[in-house]
């Protein structure tokens, strides 16, 4: 489906209720950039952890960022897009659960959050991009023709983060894999810097009960409407 006028999707949500999935699977069907700002704050939480970074202090965290540099590849059948961390491919690294019981605190940093947003807006600048996160509707692109916040229960997300989890050779019990995802929750809906919260002009997509396709036949008809 490709289209000439392009516009910037937004997608938000909840960590595992499936907003990447879902802007992996609308970004190849329009042809547009996919960009996972999750993934930029796994890299750096993964910087942060493999170089002893203590979150709280300034100094060495403005350092931190200054020697690192996050970019995409897409992968090489065309279907993903693979995350570099100074040229390293860090893509299965990065989805380990000592990042994920991580990412949601180094997120909450100021400095980080201006880090990831300025290569971020940045990308998007020429339109034709679907980009997931929580603060990508309200922050990153406030102007996003078209925004999404995705939810699901929790029962569901945490079966979903729990079989990814395991399919990567994580072992890990269900009840932690809940706990942890009811911790992000906390954090990204309470910190002081870019909450998650739904943007006002945001559709909400309660994907509980919908199928991989139903959800991106869904996104594809609301894209539609947008471009009429």
């Amino acid at each position: 489906m490709s289209i000439k006028r392009k516009i910037n999707i937004a997608i938000d949500g909840y960590s595992a209720c499936g907003k990447s999935t879902l802007a992996k699977q609308l970004a190849q069907h329009l042809e547009y950039t996919y960009v996972d700002s999750g993934a930029m704050y796994r890299a750096i939480s993964y910087y942060f952890i493999e170089n002893n970074i203590e979150f709280d202090q300034n100094k060495n965290i403005q350092d931190a960022l200054r020697a690192i540099k996050i970019s995409f590849v897409q992968s090489d059948d065309k279907k993903g897009i693979k995350t570099f961390l100074n040229d390293i491919d860090v893509s299965d690294t990065i989805r380990s659960m000592e990042v994920a019981s991580k990412v949601s605190r180094v997120a909450a940093i100021a400095d980080v959050r201006h880090y990831a947003v300025a290569l971020q807006q940045k990308l998007g600048a020429s339109k034709g991009v679907v980009m997931d996160g929580r603060d990508i509707g309200t922050v990153v692109f406030p102007d996003a023709e078209l925004k999404i916040f995705v939810t699901a229960s929790i029962e569901v997300r945490t079966q979903r983060r729990y079989d990814e989890l395991v399919k990567n050779n994580n072992p890990i019990s269900f009840e932690a894999v809940k706990q942890n995802l009811l911790e992000r929750d906390t954090i990204d809906t309470t910190r002081k810097e870019s909450p998650l919260q739904k943007a006002v002009d945001a559709i909400v997509l309660d994907n509980t009960h919908l199928t991989r396709e139903e959800q991106l036949a869904w996104a594809i008809e609301q894209v539609k409407a947008k471009l009429q």
